[in-house]
């Protein structure tokens, strides 16, 4: 029954949207696929008729950044020479243009012309073979009702009313607007509706099909030349003048994924094809809404009906449901009957745990207390938010999306663990909470290492301190790095400890429940992730005995086929149950189609690009930190001293057992090959490893000691080569992603100890290892036997157990040290605290917004707002801002939208570009934050002359700091400043103009007395517009004055500067500002940060509005715009063309200076209500394919 379940039907929702809807002619519906399934559009052009300059339809707002790159815009322009003129544009593709004049006889036309796009062939046409008349939207062969209303520019059967601009049928009134005089026959070349039988010579329906023998018009030169204008004087031997047998009738458009057409009905060219333009390509304009400059009462019958891809919106059906619980049931009845089977030979049976499992020891102590401590305190991977962001609008969407890219596909067939969590985020989405399935997991994890895989793999291993140590060190060293998130690779890292042990049970009993089992656990694992193709080693290593267990039970049986059948089955039974859960509401269509589009966006690496995941884990990044490195290179090298010691010693590890060891080195070497089959290489999936690291790190503590290695000068080598590697793991930074790295020293170089390069000094201990190595080996032949061990012996045998010791402090100690240094401010230690006391909302409760920021400038104590930077002035001026754009962006970069501008500086501060309206100095200068330029005045030395010294004193402005410490919402004072300003930015000097602050106490006559100066603190993102923040609790007692002085003596005029006033702003929580019920953009570096925020919630394939945009740090966010753009198919491709973006001034608490990131306000470009969309519930099989989404390649090269 499960492998039934990818073709059983499902209830799939199927919508649509049409307009005009009674709320508003304006509808914003942006598509979370960007495209819909087909597109149909009829607007009459007698509704064109009165109309001035203005957008008659467009799905897309016509101002928006890419409109005409990426959508579908009808629009009356006024033209030189045509007059009013209707233009069609579809993705930049003048698909249709035509002059009013000579559509409806309107207006004025100079030269009135209508032409067809460049390369774009018209639609000859042809008689058709009549049949019979049926009404819109019926099948054909269908009879009309007398009273039904074709769409505009269609003939409607006797008796029925037709609208606006439609040919009336003989003996019919024609509507306001019909060029026929009243009881005109219409002529040949009317336009019937869809399906209906024209009279002969009439123009087919968009669409329509022509019968094999139907006379085909000739194409004139300007049909197959494209752009050629048809009018008055135009062409050679062609009739210049548009035919108007029957008037203009409409606008109709059609767009599917096999052909997009545009027409004029009952117009014609000079040779008598209809006016029709056809691209027979996959061109579907994106829709992000509908919009117009018609208002009702000119709409008349205008209409657009989209449908929307919605596939992945599904539920089972019952049918289905009855298939997975059969398959369940089954599966259990065949696992029993199995038993029965096994139970056959006689043999007692084993006992499921072993003995005094639940005796917690001093190693199990430490593990627990680790892996408690890091849950609270430790760091997360990179993938957490975006997970939980696709775990809390699951419940809505009505199933897990990929929510920022792949285009909203659905993640089956991979990816079940994410059901789990969006089942939890019921409860919380606090962080401490969420992880909670992955710090289970790790116990998990070590109570099968420790109760299961350390007494299988021989006595020393089950009985010695040594090799339990070193295993559970090991472990750590890895999982803790890897595994403290949402990811999926703390589930597949005991999945794969436990197949491999239902396969070493299986053969130490010889039965074949135990071998079912591990194929039902490596099924569910490698559903899991991609990365659970490792569990797929264990049933190889093990296939070998367990067929030999096949093989004799059946030979003790007279009926052997049916007896391989009764073992077999089960087996397989257990493997595809997964079946029921990868395909429970979605098809095998469905998921068919998700694998397209996430193989044709990519990233898709085949197994010759596995070198990537490596290079990444060497690089000085989070990706390559130190301690991600030390736990996966420690793996490789217990695995090659374990090979060479099974080599030398004769194909076995002394007191070791032969069997499980060598299928534990076998499950090791084949997954490192199976992992390069993964379609994505990033590190995170070496998280698997941490079981399988343990059991060779505890064999491999056996093979350098006691009976493994005897010889000694080998022990020291083996201490130099963990020396080496250790020394190599510390030239990595100490990097974690996103907020984890807050606090934390060394995040982007190497370790250092006092000025030494802690890698340095343990590459030196190598060295001295491998000098004592050398005196041992030289000394070997002469050396007198000796059995006490000497202290460099004892440490030689352990270097692995104290290496991975190391480590272990190190990543715990940097950690806490960081949540110490770093309070009262955000940690990652503190805000998990909070949320065990009562409050989530983690970073949304230390970021501080202003929320009035023209309304906290200082005023000066003398002279006018606008004179109050230029006291003393020498070289700054108004206008004085050079280029804003920081280093190295390319012009034209990013993925948003399709016209995605260069990366912009810290805060999101305009470019150079200037305002239209002079501000109140008289700069012309855009200003950030939402600063009024009526208000501001601005000042900089920038020039493009000769540079000249500048130097620049304001007056004093009014700042009353014993006031201001008294309300709660003042705690800093702010400059608004852009250029290269000289500081210090981590023990690092910054070269640039000089810029100080200076304090005073100014007495009632106006005399001031000095307070002291500050220099203001370095902000990152130069040139652009930055605030440099100053405590209020680094400013003098007393102070009541406060002005800037600035100096720039650079010759080059590269180290510009430009100032506003000073600001108290008043400041409130990101979280009270944004609230819990706004919908927003949260990018998937941060989700996990704000579990509090609303994420913009899909349903039927349209997604939220949202009002707030919450970016990660400037790196980061350079990534999430690659991410999640229009080239992969992400949200930043819809909500570009729909709003517009104001970054709002923001500071994290007590940490002023720390770039958190970034909280932007969106508003649409076009104010506009959410349609009401018509949602249909269809039950379909699941081989039923839907149009395929119009996916590109990503060409970011991201992996």
């Amino acid at each position: 029954m499960a492998v039934l379940t990818p073709l059983l039907p499902v209830r799939q929702d199927r919508a649509s949207i049409d307009w005009p809807q009674p709320q508003s002619v304006q509808l914003t519906a942006p598509l979370v696929d960007y495209v819909p399934l087909t597109l149909d559009i009829s607007v009459p052009c007698a509704v064109l008729r009165d109309m001035s300059a203005g957008t008659v339809l467009s799905t897309v707002p016509a101002q928006a950044p890419g409109a005409d790159a990426k959508g579908l815009i009808a629009r009356i322009e006024d033209k030189p020479g045509t007059g009013r003129t209707l233009s069609v544009t579809l993705r930049s593709i003048p698909l249709l243009t035509a002059s009013v004049f000579e559509m409806t006889g309107v207006g004025t036309a100079s030269d009135p012309a209508i032409t067809s796009p460049q390369g774009v062939t018209p639609t000859p046409t042809a008689t058709p073979t009549p049949t019979a008349t049926p009404a819109a939207n019926q099948p054909a062969g269908a009879t009309p009702p007398n009273s039904a209303t074709p769409p505009a520019g269609a003939t409607p059967p006797a008796g029925a009313t037709p609208p606006p601009g439609a040919t009336p049928p003989p003996g019919a009134t024609p509507p306001p607007g019909a060029t026929l005089p009243p009881g005109a026959t219409p002529p040949p070349g009317a336009t019937p509706p869809p399906g209906a039988t024209p009279p002969p010579g009439a123009t087919p329906p968009l669409g329509g099909t022509l019968p094999a023998d139907a006379p085909v018009p000739p194409a004139s030169s300007a049909d197959l030349g494209g752009g050629t204008a048809i009018g008055p004087g135009s062409g050679s031997g062609v009739t210049p003048n548009v035919v108007q047998q029957a008037g203009c009738g409409a606008l109709v458009i059609h767009s599917t994924a096999a052909t997009t057409s545009a027409e004029l009905t009952g117009l014609k060219r000079p040779d008598g094809t209809p006016l029709r333009i056809t691209l027979d390509e996959d061109v579907r304009p994106q829709i992000v809404g509908v919009y117009t400059d018609l208002d009702r009462t000119r709409l008349s019958d205008a209409r657009l009906h989209a449908d929307i891809d919605a596939r992945f919106s599904s539920s089972p059906s019952p049918l289905k449901l009855a298939a997975m619980a059969s398959a369940a049931l089954c599966t259990l009845i065949a696992l029993i009957c199995l038993y029965f089977i096994d139970a056959a030979d006689g043999r007692r049976r084993r006992r499921f745990l072993p003995p005094r499992w639940w005796r917690i020891t001093s190693t199990d102590a430490v593990v627990l207390v680790v892996l408690g401590v890091w849950h609270v305190i430790g760091a997360n991977t990179s993938d957490d938010g975006y997970i939980l962001t696709m775990a809390r609008v699951s419940e809505y969407a009505g199933y897990t999306a990929n929510y920022y890219r792949w285009y909203g596909v659905a993640e089956a067939p991979f990816g079940w663990p994410y059901e789990l969590l969006a089942q939890m985020t019921r409860v919380s989405d606090a962080s401490v909470w969420m992880r909670t399935p992955a710090l289970l997991a790790g116990l998990l994890c070590w109570w099968v290492i420790s109760r299961e895989v350390l007494p299988r793999l021989g006595s020393r291993v089950r009985t010695g301190s040594g090799a339990r140590w070193t295993a559970a060190l090991v472990f750590l060293a890895l999982w803790l790095p890897y595994n403290n998130g949402l990811r999926p690779e703390p589930f597949i890292a005991l999945g794969a400890l436990l197949t491999w042990c239902s396969i070493e049970r299986a053969i130490a009993t010889r039965r074949l429940l135990p071998a079912a089992v591990a194929v039902l656990i490596a099924a569910f694992s490698l559903a899991a992730g991609p990365s659970g193709l490792i569990c797929l080693a264990a049933l190889f290593a093990g296939s070998r005995r367990v067929l030999a267990i096949l093989v004799s039970q059946v030979r003790a049986e007279s009926a052997r086929p049916l007896a391989y059948l009764a073992r077999i089955a089960p087996v397989l039974t257990a493997g595809t149950l997964v079946l029921t859960v990868v395909f429970a509401d979605q098809t095998i269509a469905s998921v068919l189609e998700a694998t397209r589009v996430r193989k044709l966006v990519g990233p898709n690496l085949s197994w010759p690009d596995e070198p990537t995941r490596w290079i990444s884990l060497l690089s000085l990044t989070p990706d390559g930190s130190l301690s991600r490195r030390f736990g996966v290179l420690a793996m490789l090298l217990c695995l090659g001293v374990c090979f060479a010691v099974v080599l030398r010693k004769g194909g076995r590890i002394p007191d070791t057992s032969r069997g499980p060891v060598a299928r534990v080195l076998g499950i090791a070497a084949m997954s490192l090959l199976l992992m390069a089959f993964t379609p994505t290489k990033w590190t995170h999936h070496f998280g698997v490893y941490a079981g399988l690291a343990a059991a060779l790190a505890a064999v491999t503590a056996v093979a350098v000691g006691g009976n493994g290695i005897r010889v000694h000068y080998l022990r020291s080598l083996f201490a130099a080569a963990v020396l080496f590697l250790v020394a190599f793991c510390f030239t990595g930074s100490n990097g974690w992603w996103y907020v984890s790295g807050y606090g934390v020293r060394w995040p982007d170089r190497a370790p250092l100890l006092g000025g030494t390069s802690i890698a340095a000094l343990i590459f030196a201990l190598g060295v001295l290892c491998l000098l004592v190595a050398a005196r041992q080996y030289y000394r070997e032949p002469y050396r007198e036997t000796s059995s006490a061990a000497k202290p460099f012996d004892r440490i030689a045998i352990r270097p692995l157990t104290l290496a991975a010791a190391v480590l272990v402090l190190f990543e715990v100690g940097t950690m806490t040290a960081a949540a110490w240094s770093q309070y009262p401010a955000y940690s990652v230690a503190l805000s998990n605290l909070r949320a065990l006391q009562g409050h989530p909302c983690a970073l949304a409760d230390d970021v501080l917004v202003e929320t009035t920021p023209e309304d906290s400038l200082l005023q000066p104590y003398t002279g006018t707002p606008a004179d109050g930077l230029s006291a003393d002035n020498t070289g700054f001026t108004p206008n004085g801002v050079g280029d804003l754009a920081p280093e190295g962006a390319v012009p034209g970069g990013g993925s948003g939208g399709g016209t995605q501008k260069p990366t912009p500086p810290p805060g999101g501060g305009p470019t150079d570009k200037p305002k239209a309206d002079p501000g109140i100095n008289g700069s012309t200068i855009a200003l950030p934050y939402g600063l009024d330029p009526k208000r501001t005045p601005i000042l900089g030395n920038y020039t493009t002359t000769q540079p000249q010294p500048a130097h620049l004193t304001t007056q004093w402005y009014r700042m009353d700091l014993a006031a201001a410490q008294q309300d709660p919402t003042y705690h800093i004072v702010i400059l608004t400043v852009a250029g290269r300003i000289a500081g210090q930015d981590q023990g690092h000097e910054i070269e640039g103009a000089d810029l100080r602050v200076e304090f005073a106490h100014r007495a009632d006559d106006g005399t001031t007395s000095p307070l002291g100066t500050l220099t203001p603190p370095a902000v990152g993102g130069a040139p652009g517009w930055r605030n440099l923040p100053i405590p209020l609790d680094r400013i003098p007692n007393r102070t009541n004055a406060i002005r800037l002085v600035a100096t720039s003596d650079d010759p080059t005029g590269k180290q510009w500067i430009a100032v506003t006033p000073p600001r108290l702003p008043h400041l409130a929580t990101l979280d009270s500002v944004v609230g819990h019920t706004d919908p927003v953009l949260t990018d998937f570096h941060v989700g996990l940060a704000f579990p509090c925020q609303h994420p913009l919630d899909h349903r039927d394939g349209i997604a939220q509005q949202p009002i707030w945009r919450i970016l990660p740090d400037k790196l980061n966010s350079q990534v999430s715009e690659t991410w999640q753009g229009s080239s992969g198919g992400g949200p930043i491709g819809w909500t570009t063309l729909l709003l517009k973006s104001q970054t709002l001034p923001t500071y994290l608490n007590h940490d002023w200076t720390r770039d958190w990131g970034e909280l932007q306000r969106l508003t649409p470009y076009i104010d506009a209500p959410t349609p009401q969309l018509a949602v249909r519930v269809e039950t379909r099989w699941g081989w039923t394919e839907d149009t395929p989404i119009n996916a590109t390649p990503d060409p970011s090269g991201t992996h």
